[in-house]
């Protein structure tokens, strides 16, 4: 197949053999098939016009994916991003004709959110004409997953499934089980989450290394759909960062941290449901890891001595890996209040 840009080559993601119970996703850059959905369908409705600019905040995968989702369909960009985001990205950004504009350093990743939602709405406010993404709140990011869960049905008919992927804005993980749930209801979906972030109330517990801002959240996302997630993972970056270099190391790939922590929970997984394939979700490469987590391989754990402790509740987790069983409940009604 010869694509007609190279955002449709690069969204393609490969399936790997890790283990007869795990199986790598692994994508490029997997919010490329987020963005790319999202503006054709909103092209496509009249909801954004070709030359609009389209603005958004991010830590990193999302602001490539929604460059290039511009640059494929002939739209300007503008990124608020994260202090975690870095010059190679930002670079590519530039580059591919995004406008980027990034925080001020901050002590701590809530901070760090507040104040590129904060910028995004002074920005529209200067500029009504553009159209804010929202990939933390707009279900129209979770269109693009569609694609990937039918693959993957394709792929493995009649095989019990279960997904372990970082929670994040929970398009990914949520699109992509919601479709494959269409046709196999017993799919199962297992979020991974760093210590710090509100979505599953892990907020009281503070990890000075987390920089895995792309899984958690300090502020509340609305694409997070609760009610999907049958288990939940909690990680520190010690524990996400020798999930990583173990994946390299053992397997090969050189994935992201998000990919590293999720291998780590998946593998936990495993070996408490053997009757089940683990699909792992690896978000991205690897190369904006370089510097602080595989610089840093020597300090890296053995996975096989790691164990989580299991928690009745999120109130009972302790750091550093924590895990418990979720049973796709709904959100508790009292969340958002004590996460604001």
């Amino acid at each position: 197949m010869i694509h007609p840009h190279i955002a449709d080559a690069l969204k393609v993601p490969d399936l790997v053999r890790l283990t007869d119970g795990l199986v790598l996703i692994r994508f490029e850059s997997m919010k490329i098939y987020s963005a790319l959905a999202a503006v054709r369908h909103l092209l496509d409705r009249g909801t954004i016009r070709p030359g609009q600019t389209l603005i958004d905040s991010s830590s990193g995968i999302y602001a490539y994916a929604l460059a290039l989702a511009c640059h494929r369909y002939g739209m300007r960009c503008h990124i608020v991003a994260s202090t975690t985001v870095d010059t190679t990205t930002r670079t590519q950004l530039e580059i591919l004709g995004a406008t980027v504009e990034q925080v001020s350093p901050s002590k701590n990743l809530k901070l760090d959110q507040e104040l590129r939602v904060r910028r995004v709405t002074e920005i529209l406010a200067e500029h009504p004409g553009w159209h804010w993404m929202r990939q933390y709140h707009d279900d129209v990011h979770y269109l693009g997953y569609h694609e990937v869960a039918d693959r993957i049905t394709t792929t493995f008919p009649g095989a019990a499934l279960t997904v372990v992927g970082g929670v994040g804005s929970g398009a990914s993980t949520g699109g992509l089980v919601e479709r494959l749930r269409a046709t196999d209801p017993s799919v199962r979906l297992v979020g991974v989450q760093p210590f710090g972030s509100v979505t599953f109330g892990s907020q009281d517990h503070h990890d000075p290394e987390a920089i895995i801002a792309g899984i958690g959240s300090s502020i509340v996302f609305d694409n997070v759909r609760h009610h999907l997630y049958d288990a939940l993972h909690w990680l520190d970056f010690t524990h996400a960062m020798s999930g990583t270099i173990a994946l390299l190391r053992e397997h090969a790939v050189f994935a992201g941290l998000s990919t590293g922590a999720a291998y780590l929970a998946a593998t936990h997984e495993a070996r408490r449901h053997p009757d089940r394939l683990h699909l792992v979700i690896g978000a991205d490469t690897g190369h904006r890891y370089v510097e602080r987590v595989f610089a840093r391989h020597t300090e890296a754990l053995d996975p096989a001595s790691l164990k989580p402790f299991e928690a009745a509740g999120p109130e009972g987790m302790t750091m550093p890996w924590s895990t418990m069983s979720w049973r796709r409940a709904a959100c508790p009604a009292d969340w958002k209040e004590r996460a604001a």
